[in-house]
């Protein structure tokens, strides 16, 4: 017995969606029109995009050209993909191009790539391993058009105060790889993370002194890490490129959260009405991405029925928020 929710339940469709017919998905030309022109509608109300991070279709195991479909199918304006999918993908015989024409055929931004290295290592070796691994993958994101790389980081457990100047330093030697590239890596903030608040995620990266520095955040993560809403702002919202979006419930307190309790926006106790017209009036212009690994949505609901419950609810919040701000 299929436990999935149709699509027709779960948003009112009169379409009628299986995995199994997801695994051979096919578009029609006036498939792809239909998809342009909504995605023209939206940004006419929107100057913010709604994207979609891949990590939401993680338990599904879909190819990562599939994925570029399916995510402009429901609307997306743009997405992240996670360079272990690329990889497979071209282990198997595929190429960038192919994957670069498709999101450009699909009218999505490339927001992003996630990937993971030990670049902020407290051992050396480690760091010149991270940078061969990120030449490689930064070289795959431009391929792909490209301009953005995640650096989460990882190697340490946790940040030494008296060690920022060299963490600075480490992050000034993949921005200047960027710079060789043309792919800038973004310092990323993980709630749970070595690097888990704001303050010392703003001072690695204002202290390196690249004109590129930048910052990821997640709204999970930044409250997941203890962090304050209230001076969000206080950030040039310009020079972020993409920030996670997702919510988060009021039980468990935010220091016993884990991933798989991110929920839909809009559907937890995130403050969006505070903070996203913070972030608009403080510069930001980039794209919301959603992140999720909530294994209820995986085992309630099929790919396609997700991902347009992920757009149409991320867009009703970011609509709703907009209409807040100071700058419209």
């Amino acid at each position: 017995m299929n436990s999935k929710i149709s699509r027709r339940k779960a948003i009112g469709s009169g379409l009628k969606v299986s995995l199994a017919a997801m695994s051979g998905f096919a578009f029609s030309s006036s498939t792809a029109s239909e998809n342009m022109n909504l995605k023209a509608k939206n940004i006419a109300k929107l100057p913010i995009r709604i994207s979609l991070n891949t990590s939401t279709l993680l338990h599904y195991k879909i190819a990562v050209d599939l994925q570029i479909d399916m995510v402009a199918k429901a609307g997306f304006d743009g997405i992240e993909l996670w360079m272990s999918d690329i990889k497979k993908y071209l282990d198997a015989g595929g190429k960038t191009s192919d994957l670069k024409a498709k999101l450009e055929k699909n009218n999505l931004v490339l927001e992003n790539i996630i990937g993971f290295s030990k670049w902020c290592s407290d051992d050396a070796e480690e760091r010149k391993q991270a940078l061969v691994q990120l030449r490689e993958e930064m070289n795959i994101t431009a391929a792909l058009g490209g301009n953005f790389i995640a650096a989460p980081v990882q190697g340490i457990s946790t940040i030494n105060s008296n060690k920022y100047d060299e963490y600075a330093q480490r992050y000034t030697a993949i921005l200047e790889l960027g710079d060789e590239t043309g792919v800038t890596p973004i310092i990323e903030l993980w709630g749970m993370g070595a690097l888990h608040k704001i303050s010392d995620c703003a001072q690695i990266a204002i202290a390196t002194g690249h004109p590129k520095a930048t910052m990821l955040l997640d709204f999970y993560h930044v409250y997941r890490g203890g962090n304050d809403w209230d001076t969000i702002d206080i950030l040039n919202g310009k020079r972020l490129p993409v920030i996670h979006i997702n919510d988060y419930p009021s039980s468990p307190s935010y220091d016993k959260l884990k991933d798989s309790d991110r929920i839909f926006p809009g559907d937890g106790i995130c403050p969006f009405d505070n903070v996203i017209p913070k972030l608009y009036d403080a510069g930001f212009r980039g794209g919301f991405s959603v992140e999720l690994f909530n294994k209820e949505y995986w085992n309630t609901m099929d790919a396609e029925t997700l991902l347009q419950t992920c757009y149409d609810k991320t867009h009703t919040t970011v609509k709703q928020a907009l209409s807040k701000s100071k700058t419209n």
